[in-house]
């Protein structure tokens, strides 16, 4: 499992959903980035379930079709691994340990902290500095790991696509990534303080916290655009995939919007304000400075206006690419309607890009 190694070509950020493949390619280095090739490609019903791969060949397949769809020659690539198949936990090492003595040491240790057979699990690591409690005596090290066969099946998956999987990340770490350059490049003044995120995505809300741009929380909820989806295909008679279509470009009768998607803004912000609460319930902080808005429900006219007001936090809706240049071939205005889904594939994408 290569999480932390950090592998200094273009890559291809692939970002597997429950019900697309994202694909985006970063050039440039930071703060001169540049959108090189983006493409979306949706994925047939049941292929991904609780944040892993059940269909390989779908998967692969789809991830085929998207490369296709981006026009870019670059087969290095970058995915991510997600859910309760993810363990992370910083440890405490003591100073002095070579890298190799570092991993023989974590291998020993591990068995403690990973509620997993070892055999089973892909495991890397990290150090990230001093450690806060040990002082200089010790170093704070991450360590992440999941189990072979999700991290087997999002290889295989982009193998059949015709990738190469150079970089296995961990979702939360891609989107700390992206979050952490997004704000640094369009929200300076809220960089030191308590920054939310709350991503849509199409089953699961991740409503995470940064302090100082490191993540202190994340909590995921049920809860997605699926659940629209859903409701219009009750409502109208239509099948699922006539309801995603029809949810994406239109043409709904005129009850749609104050009997189905109205409801459903305020059964999202509703989500959001829950998630605050567990939030604060759990930590020592009472407030939060800026909320982001994330993933594909995120772009539905209002809704940041109606968190705002409801919460009482500044709200706005994530716009990676606020600063970067983009290439000829890309669908600027496509790659706009998608940005705020696109934080995870941006995150991994990051991880080829010179600082």
């Amino acid at each position: 499992m290569y999480l932390f190694k950090r592998k200094l070509v273009p890559l291809l950020g692939i970002d597997i959903s429950a019900s697309s493949v994202k694909l985006l390619e970063l050039g440039g280095s930071i703060g001169h980035l540049r959108v090189e090739s983006y493409a979306v490609e949706p994925l047939p019903t049941g292929a991904v379930s609780d944040k892993t791969i059940t269909d390989v060949n779908a998967v692969g397949e789809a991830i085929e079709r998207v490369v296709r769809k981006a026009r870019t020659k670059n087969t290095a690539a970058a995915v991510a691994v997600s859910g309760a198949s993810v363990i992370t936990k910083i440890v405490p090492v003591a100073q002095g340990f070579s890298e190799i003595e570092m991993e023989e040491h974590l291998q020993m240790e591990a068995g403690q902290y990973i509620p997993f057979p070892l055999e089973e699990v892909a495991m890397d690591f990290h150090v990230l500095g001093e450690s806060a409690e040990g002082g200089a005596e010790q170093v704070d090290v991450m360590l992440a790991a999941s189990r072979n066969d999700i991290v087997d099946n999002c290889v295989a998956a982009l193998d059949q696509g015709g990738l190469d999987a150079r970089v296995v990340d961990v979702e939360s770490f891609a989107v700390d990534n992206a979050v952490a350059l997004m704000v640094h490049e369009t929200l300076p003044e809220v960089k030191d303080g308590v920054v939310a995120v709350a991503d849509i995505g199409s089953a699961v809300t991740t409503f995470s916290v940064m302090q100082g741009l490191v993540t202190i929380y994340s909590r995921e909820q049920p809860f997605g655009g699926a659940q629209l989806t859903e409701e219009i295909q009750r409502r109208y008679g239509l099948s699922y995939e006539e309801a995603g279509s029809a949810k994406r470009r239109g043409g709904l009768p005129d009850n749609y919007e104050p009997e189905v998607l109205d409801p459903f803004k305020e059964s999202m912000v509703q989500e959001i304000e829950r998630a605050q609460q567990f939030f604060f319930s759990s930590s020592a902080l009472e407030s939060i400075d800026y909320l982001i808005l994330a993933g594909g429900c995120s772009s539905i006219p209002g809704v940041a206006l109606m968190a705002e007001k409801q919460l009482n936090v500044p709200t706005t809706v994530a716009d990676p690419f606020a600063n970067m240049a983009i290439a000829a071939k890309v669908a600027a205005d496509n790659l706009a309607k998608d940005a705020p889904a696109m934080l995870i594939a941006m995150g991994l994408s990051l991880r080829g890009v010179v600082a």
